[in-house]
């Protein structure tokens, strides 16, 4: 398989009313991919033209299949493209218990062409005691998740999720979240996310295009954008890094939990998982510190040899210091004096001290 056939790659331009739409990016044919970005900025315009629902000039190429190219006046219909579907209400068919929209979506696919089962599906999603319902027994965040699985048994090559989560409470977020994870976890199928909430990007997205007016303002691994400087600056105090960790052990004595990552060891309080388990770990600039020699007189536990990747004036007052984790980045909100006074440049071997750390949840 060439590079090419491994990513999505897309490019749209057009115009609806006033708002006008000229984007071009590539991302995995693999993990989730969010776009991210304000109200207004283009984002379910261009699940639209991915799915076909949208005509804009512009080529689109999945794996190894193009759907679109105008130059070779190229336009797969809709009903030709292999997707799966998700919009921010479930969209279920009111008379039919789970089971028979379930099966809705089964029967529009070729019995030779299914890759997805629906006991397997059922399974994934949690909803086998769900099945002889109908959808107004259900609660939102159980009928998102029907849904989900209706839109994953047309065994799509591309998922699209438009905001799945926009119409419901924070409880039943909190309930459908573990889902999307399984989903992510353990099909092979790239899935585009449409989102404006920075929680459920930093829990679930591999991979991210960041949008603005239209236009994308960049795109890349989440790890690798979120410590940007010249995004991160944007973000004032909530500037962070997430982290991607396994948990290695636990400490009954101590109660606590240690979780590695490419640049070390973190030792946090007491996590409810089982060891082998992949968590996301969120760190805020304003919660690094720097300093030149490890210290052992101090009670922050989580202590790292870095490397200062890079330096950007936050304010006045501040300095945000990208650094370098053995290949994990990492951001450091301190004082301009303090950056002065540790002559920090680029290339300098310096240690940081994390005084907190939050489980992306």
């Amino acid at each position: 398989m060439t590079r090419e056939d491994e990513h999505i790659q897309a490019r749209f331009a057009g115009s609806l009313g006033g708002f006008s739409l000229a984007v071009r990016f590539e991302c995995p044919m693999q993990g989730i991919t969010a776009l991210f970005g304000p109200s207004g900025c283009g984002k379910t315009t261009i699940l639209r033209c991915v799915a076909g629902l949208q005509r804009m000039a512009g080529r689109l190429r999945v794996g190894a299949e193009t759907w679109q190219d105008d130059a070779k006046r190229l336009f797969l219909r809709p009903h030709r493209r292999p997707i799966g579907y998700v919009f921010q209400e479930a969209g279920l068919f009111r008379h039919l218990s789970v089971r028979r929209n379930l099966e809705y979506g089964l029967t529009r696919i070729a019995p030779g062409e299914r890759r997805v089962r629906p006991d397997e599906v059922a399974d994934l999603m949690g909803i086998q005691d769900l099945l002889e319902r109908r959808p107004d027994r259900l609660s939102g965040g159980q009928r998102q998740r029907v849904a989900i699985a209706r839109a994953l048994l047309t065994s799509p090559r591309l998922l699209l999720m438009d905001e799945p989560l926009a119409s419901l409470d924070r409880k039943s977020k909190q309930e459908i979240l573990p889902y999307l994870e399984r989903l992510h976890d353990e099909l092979a199928m790239p899935v585009l996310y449409v989102s404006h909430a920075p929680d459920e990007v930093a829990r679930l997205a591999d991979h991210l295009v960041l949008l603005e007016a239209g236009r994308v303002r960049a795109s890349g691994r989440l790890g690798d954008l979120r410590a940007r400087l010249d995004l991160a600056r944007d973000l004032g105090a909530e500037a962070d890094a997430i982290i991607e960790a396994e948990i290695t052990a636990h400490d009954p004595a101590y109660h606590l939990s240690y979780l590695d990552f490419s640049g070390g060891r973190f030792s946090v309080a007491r996590i409810g998982l089982p060891i082998g388990h992949k968590v996301r770990l969120r760190v805020l600039a304003r919660d690094v510190s720097i300093t030149l020699q490890p210290q052992t007189d101090t009670s922050i536990l989580n202590i790292f040899p870095a490397l200062v990747a890079g330096l950007a004036e936050n304010d006045a007052a501040r300095t945000l210091v990208r650094l370098d984790l053995a290949g994990t980045p990492l951001l450091a909100g301190i004082t301009r004096k303090s950056a002065e006074r540790l002559q920090l440049t680029p290339g300098k071997r310096v240690y940081a001290q994390v005084k907190a750390v939050a489980l992306v949840e």
